[in-house]
């Protein structure tokens, strides 16, 4: 007797949850969703904080631009803007490309229909927003209620489980900051902008906003202003 897609989902769901590599991870993923017609996965972290919405990339897989060629992170970064529309978005939401006289584009909506690759983009939220999102696509996807359901249960587990494997800090590491962390916070402290902490240490925005994340992540803390009195209690900075 075949699974219904509920009892399909919470079956990958459970896989994943005791999923010790992000090997297991994509295989209890492929398992419930190519089946209904997904083959092309993109697993990430993202932050509505974060210009390119992207902040790593764990899992690409597929063929996403229709050449049969393989797709790295970076590529698929570069040619997939459907990614700003997570800012907006609360739920999972079904997507298609659209060709215009500028080239392709994706475009939002209530049902995939037609030829070409389309998919379903499910959005992640936990303590702090927005923190990841997978995308699942295909050529002829079931956007079915309860795929679309089952699907979204997959890929939040999918998402936390890589996650904590992934981009967790391990034990040795916690509180302790680099230099550079210590240095960008430190400043951060005093009340520079991160545009000015840039320009004194000769880095760009975005890597002074990296490094303040790393530090955020190190000391276990979820805003800035946490981590910065963390430090100062643990004496990583001055008060």
């Amino acid at each position: 007797m075949t699974d219904s897609p509920a009892e399909a989902a919470m079956r990958a769901v459970l896989e994943i949850e005791a999923a010790q590599g992000l090997d297991a991870i994509k295989k209890a993923v492929r398992g419930f969703a190519k089946p209904h017609g997904y083959d092309r996965f993109v697993l990430f972290s993202a932050s509505a904080a974060n210009e390119d919405v992207i902040e790593r990339i764990h899992w690409v897989e597929g063929d996403w631009f229709g050449d049969a060629q393989p797709v790295d992170a970076e590529t698929y970064v570069r040619r997939c803007p459907v990614t700003r529309h997570l800012l907006d978005a609360r739920d999972a939401f079904f997507w298609i490309k659209v060709q215009e006289p500028d080239g392709e584009r994706y475009q939002v909506v209530r049902t995939p229909q037609g030829s070409g690759v389309q998919g379903l983009q499910v959005p992640v939220f936990g303590p702090r927003g927005l923190e990841g999102a997978m995308s699942l696509g295909g050529t002829q996807v079931d956007s079915s209620p309860r795929v679309r359901l089952g699907l979204g249960l997959v890929a939040s587990a999918a998402f936390f489980c890589a996650h904590r494997l992934l981009e967790a800090p391990l034990d040795e590491n916690l509180g302790r900051l680099t230099p550079r962390e210590r240095e960008v916070l430190a400043w951060t402290a005093a009340g520079r902008r991160q545009a000015d902490i840039a320009t004194t240490l000769g880095l760009s925005e975005r890597t002074v906003e990296n490094h303040l994340r790393s530090a955020r992540r190190r000391l276990g803390a979820t805003t800035t202003a946490q981590a910065i009195r963390t430090a100062i209690r643990q004496g990583e900075i001055e008060g």
